[in-house]
């Protein structure tokens, strides 16, 4: 049996009861760590909330006020996930989150339009794509696509949008449906039971697809293809945006276009332009300061060397600074009998660090000194650098060099 969702696309409210509730689990990700949430799956007469497949992820809404968290299928039934029991026999309304679910139908709408222009045009089959957050990808295939073809299909696929052409659902046996020719299918899944659903364009496109759709191609406002990427063995991605997608796009770049006319005291035909001699004034810029820098490192080490009461061991730090200027130090001023720890970046919190010295020394010191700087680092040849977390610690780092120094060991 179809769900309401799939008979009807357009409904917003439902109310069914409850025919079944048991404990479950669902794995959901938080802030890029993935957690395990108690709650219930509850399966009800019908439903008006999709649950995913056809590549269309699934609703969001709520059943008397809880909020439902995600909706799966398992055989004929929709199982949806909720963090509050509810008896069965209960009476439930569902309300479903309309703007996620219309944003669903465009693109999957827009989808089999795209995929149905492209075959007819191209001869490119479509083996598999995806309904992103905020943007679709077909996969395509063919190894390339023009500049000319993608422009073509855009200019084919908008032009049936503005032809106001139906989009009608169709259930048939599923014997009767897998043996159409016109009907473009990539199988039904193992556990699928009842008649097959063909959402049809017509005069375009019949396709088997258990997803919902809109009930016209004008619905789809607008489809902008965004390009393509490669893909995987010959295939070719085709990104693209459909209805409200077009225009929330449009109004970020919109945003951006007027952020940057103001940043760049340009018009937007001239922004590329004024972006490139940023650029170029930045690249003189940096090499200009990593002169100075080397300059720099070469004067503080002569002066080092310069002076006759000069001690064992040279300690300095820079805010600003990299790699390569402490090791221009290092060189200039030697390393046969100082002992050196160059370090640059924040003061108090993170950085990199130079230690070097005799190589007996070095060896024995350097793991001392990234510990206590909660740092990381690798040595050889009298030479031992890295990262450091925390700046802070360098007069604990200094210390132990003196003592080492004045003691002839490491151990404290």
């Amino acid at each position: 049996m179809a769900f309401l969702c799939q008979r009807d696309s357009w409904a917003r409210q439902f109310t069914t009861r409850v025919v079944s509730c048991c404990p479950a689990q669902l794995s959901s990700k938080n802030g890029g760590k993935t957690e395990t949430l108690q709650g219930f799956h509850v399966i009800l007469e019908d439903t008006i909330l999709f649950p995913e497949g056809g590549g269309q992820p699934d609703d969001r809404g709520v059943m008397n006020g809880i909020p439902v968290l995600r909706v799966t299928r398992q055989g004929p039934d929709a199982l949806h996930f909720v963090q509050t029991p509810i008896e069965p026999g209960t009476e439930v309304q569902l309300v479903l989150d309309w703007d996620r679910r219309f944003d669903h139908m465009q693109q999957h709408s827009g989808q089999h339009l795209i995929t149905a222009a492209a075959d007819q045009m191209f001869g490119f089959k479509t083996t598999s794509w995806e309904l992103g957050h905020q943007q679709s990808t077909i996969e395509l295939d063919t190894p390339s696509m023009t500049a000319d073809q993608v422009a073509a299909l855009e200019q084919s696929v908008n032009d049936k949008i503005r032809a106001r052409i139906p989009v009608v659902v169709r259930h048939l046996v599923e014997g009767v449906a897998e043996g159409d020719n016109g009907v473009r299918s990539r199988g039904l899944p193992d556990d699928h039971t009842g008649p097959v659903r063909i959402v049809s364009i017509e005069g375009v496109d019949a396709n088997m697809c258990c997803g919902t759709h809109v009930s016209n191609l004008s619905d789809l406002q607008v489809i902008k293809l965004l390009g393509t990427e490669k893909g995987k063995k010959n295939k070719t991605n085709l990104v693209f945006l459909a209805g409200n997608r077009v225009l929330k796009s449009l109004a970020h770049s919109h945003a951006t276009e007027k952020a940057l006319t103001s940043l760049l005291k340009s018009g937007p035909e001239e922004h590329v332009e004024a972006v490139k001699r940023l650029q170029n004034s930045l690249k003189q810029l940096q090499k200009n300061n990593l002169n100075l820098q080397r300059d720099l490192a070469v004067l503080i080490a002569q002066q080092f060397k310069s002076n006759p009461a000069r001690e064992r061991v040279f300690v300095l730090h820079r805010k600003d600074g990299d790699s390569e200027f402490m090791n221009i130090v290092a060189n200039e001023i030697g390393t046969e009998e100082t002992l050196l720890f160059l370090s640059v970046g924040d003061e108090k919190a993170a950085g990199l660090f130079l230690l070097a010295g005799p190589t007996e020394a070095v060896e024995k010191l350097g793991p001392r000194v990234a510990e206590l700087l909660e740092g990381k680092g690798a040595g050889k040849r009298g030479r031992y650098q890295g990262k450091a977390a925390r700046m802070s610690r360098r007069e604990a780092v200094k210390a132990l060099l003196w003592e080492f120094i004045n003691h002839g060991s490491s151990e404290e």
